[in-house]
């Protein structure tokens, strides 16, 4: 039965940046000493000891582990306090697990929340992606287009040449062919090593980061979170869920999934307001990495509301006893 609590986005604003805060401070003992598992446990534990402090009756409908059964933090889980809305979690303890093991840019603790039943129940498989920002006509470009296509549309909606387009996109062998016809249009790529969901809102902010288009299978729990957060910031995004298997396809059916070949919007994946957190554990693009004072650890959050479309960055300096 759907509470009757209303969903407070404002209120539960700061909460949820504490969410993420905590998990990044957690892990920050564990950049660069090349344990994945143990920097990732760290987030998960502090994110998840925060959540349960929070006025919500949460269930975590994007989460940790769902191939390797994880034990907290799962999809199903229920967290919260038992009072208050009851609301849709979606959370990546540590996107960038990699990222943070060997001290390389843009590991991030990321969050998003929105009332029950509007975030998107992605299953534990890759999804095909494709990321514009604010300011262009719906649909100027589509999954349907071919990479090379996309290019020359978005280049005559900026009024642009291809050459003025940059594209990021996940170095990955699967993309290699998309790279080449990318590459054979005269648009610049960036590559990135992980945390495609970095890659996703560095289309928001196309004149400070420089990128235009983001686009490449990932994970499509990452998709729901990088929809969360173009809602906030403006922006278009179109994602579709892509089988290597049958038990990939049997991991949709169980989420309720029945259209293996659709393709979903960015209000499709979050179809009501959101909130979406995002606190640095190595420096990036995004927000910066937490700072080592004597005494003290110094984080970076980026908060963000669908409803009003602000971005608040916050800088928390907490002591350490």
């Amino acid at each position: 039965m759907a509470s009757s609590v209303e969903f407070h986005d404002r209120m539960l604003s700061l909460g949820l940046a504490r969410v993420s805060e905590a998990a990044a401070m957690a892990s920050a003992k564990l950049i660069g000493r090349g344990d994945e598992k143990a920097a990732d446990q760290a987030a998960v534990n502090a994110m998840r000891d925060q959540l349960n402090l929070l006025d919500i009756k949460g269930v975590v409908v994007i989460g940790e582990g769902e191939r390797d059964e994880a034990p907290m933090l799962y999809i199903g889980e229920e967290v919260g306090n038992g009072t208050g809305p009851d609301v849709d979690i979606a959370l990546d303890p540590l996107e960038g697990t990699t990222l943070t093991a060997k001290d390389m840019p843009n590991a991030l603790t990321v969050i998003a929340m929105a009332p029950r039943g509007t975030l998107l129940h992605a299953p534990d498989v890759y999804m095909d992606k494709l990321a514009i920002g604010p300011g262009y006509p719906t649909d100027v470009v589509s999954l349907e287009m071919s990479p090379a296509e996309r290019v020359a549309a978005l280049a005559k909606a900026r009024g642009c040449e291809n050459t003025d387009i940059t594209v990021c996109v996940l170095e990955r062998p699967r993309h290699e062919d998309m790279i080449a016809e990318l590459r054979s249009t005269g648009a610049a790529i960036r590559l990135i090593t992980d945390g495609d969901v970095a890659g996703v809102i560095h289309c928001a902010e196309a004149a400070i980061t420089g990128i235009d288009m983001y686009m490449g299978q990932g994970g499509a729990p990452e998709g729901v979170l990088a929809a969360s957060a173009l809602k906030c910031m403006g922006g278009q995004m179109w994602g579709r869920l892509v089988f290597r298997n049958e038990d990939e396809k049997g991991r949709a059916a169980k989420a309720g999934i029945k259209d293996l070949n659709r393709i979903y919007s960015r209000d499709e994946m979050v179809t009501a307001d959101v909130i979406f957190a995002a606190t640095g554990v190595t420096d990036g693009s995004v927000v910066s990495g937490i700072k080592r004072e004597p005494g003290y650890l110094t984080t970076e959050t980026i908060l963000m509301r669908s409803k009003t479309g602000s971005v608040r960055r916050m800088i928390y300096r907490n002591p350490v006893r």
